[in-house]
């Protein structure tokens, strides 16, 4: 009877560990924040925003560059958004951008 009831959670415990961890796109922590001034030439935004989980960055303005310029289109200062921004080559950059709610 013990055997059966150990073999369950070392079961599961290699179930969790062994398995792929895949996400879906989309599926990681955004941050949100406000834009402060867009340079639509050089590509990048100035965004004041909370933490960026994903890097460790605690809330600070800071300027971003963005993977695709057209991302934004439709956006002015004063705007809140919600983005996904990883580091590539030393730089902040933005690979998603969307207006908050």
């Amino acid at each position: 009877m013990k055997k059966r009831t150990l073999l369950l959670p070392f079961t599961l415990l290699v179930s969790i560990f062994v398995s792929p961890v895949v996400f879906a796109d989309g599926d990681h922590p955004m941050t949100e924040g406000s834009i402060k001034k867009i340079n639509m030439d050089m590509g990048k935004v100035t965004i004041k925003h909370g933490p960026i989980v994903n890097l460790d960055m605690p809330p600070m303005s800071m300027v971003f560059d963005v993977q695709d310029v057209a991302m934004l289109q439709g956006l002015a200062a004063g705007d809140n958004v919600k983005f996904y921004v990883v580091e590539k080559d030393g730089k902040m950059v933005i690979e998603e951008l969307e207006a908050a709610d």
